[in-house]
């Protein structure tokens, strides 16, 4: 029988500088690849390296056992964590987004997805939860109820999302090119704030090209840095292509940055990891 598949609170997932969201980083960073347990003073040891004290970094550690993504066994007075397969589904899909991820460099054929669907007001968790999982997914919302992607094969993401929250039966879905009335840029700029976007790109790039790490724990605390910065652009950047972003692009400055700096750091990082997981 397989494992059921806890919830996942994407919002929760990339929010902030918490012990757990960093703790997911290093355990998809470090643990998945390996594919080998993981003792407990490797990871509080890990997140110390972060200035996480030994308390909080054990209580993440407790937390995401009790989400389900983790389990631990007891050697003595040891204990060592191993990710459950739903743990493993989940590191290894924010994986493939993470490093696959970039800017403005897809073809297009000019066809939106677009997805109708009203929540009442009076269900504001309902649409806030809407709101997350669509937007997480790549959606912007230009007006409300309507939903619009230009990556049409987003709409099996949809109704996933759609059936979960068991809004199905009150949405529909369209593929279709823009009309002629209105102006695309402004509907794209009514969807997504790119300005806001762009700002953390800037952010990131000041960071990541400023950084020297010179011992290997600095190669270890650069590598994570970089990694659990870069996971929250997924969630904020829509992908959308060329031809909708403007002149010059910081998104994809920002890519080649990431590609270059992970590339470089990786080697050392992993070992130092080895080194703390020995």
């Amino acid at each position: 029988m397989s494992e059921p598949r806890p919830k996942l609170h994407r919002r929760r997932e990339i929010a902030g500088g918490s012990a757990r969201s960093l703790l997911m980083t290093i355990l998809g960073e470090f643990v998945l690849p390996r594919d080998e347990p993981a003792w407990t003073a490797a990871l509080v040891d890990a997140l110390g390296m972060f200035d996480v004290e030994e308390k909080s970094a054990r209580q993440a550690l407790a937390r995401i056992a009790a989400e389900g993504w983790l389990r631990s066994d007891r050697f003595g007075r040891r204990v060592r964590w191993s990710l459950t397969g739903p743990g493993r589904r989940l590191l290894a899909e924010g994986a493939e987004r993470i490093y696959g991820f970039g800017s403005g460099e897809r073809n297009w054929d000019n066809r939106w997805l677009i997805v109708l669907v009203t929540v009442p007001e009076a269900h504001r968790d309902l649409r806030h939860k809407l709101r997350t999982r669509l937007s997480w997914a790549g959606f912007g919302s230009p007006a409300p109820g309507v939903w619009i992607t230009s990556r049409t094969e987003a709409e099996a993401d949809a109704k996933v999302i759609l059936d979960e929250l068991a809004l199905s039966g009150q949405a529909m879905s369209f593929v279709a090119g823009y009309g002629a009335l209105g102006e695309e840029p402004e509907m794209v700029a009514a969807a997504w704030d790119l300005g806001a976007v762009a700002e953390r790109y800037r952010q990131f790039i000041e960071e990541f090209r400023a950084t020297r790490p010179r011992s290997r724990d600095d190669v270890f605390r650069a590598q994570t840095r970089l990694v659990h910065e870069w996971r929250r652009f997924p969630f904020l950047d829509p992908q959308l292509p060329a031809e909708l972003l403007p002149p010059q692009w910081i998104g994809a400055t920002a890519t080649d940055l990431f590609n270059d700096r992970h590339t470089r750091w990786r080697e050392i990082a992993q070992q130092r990891w080895a080194e703390l997981a020995g």
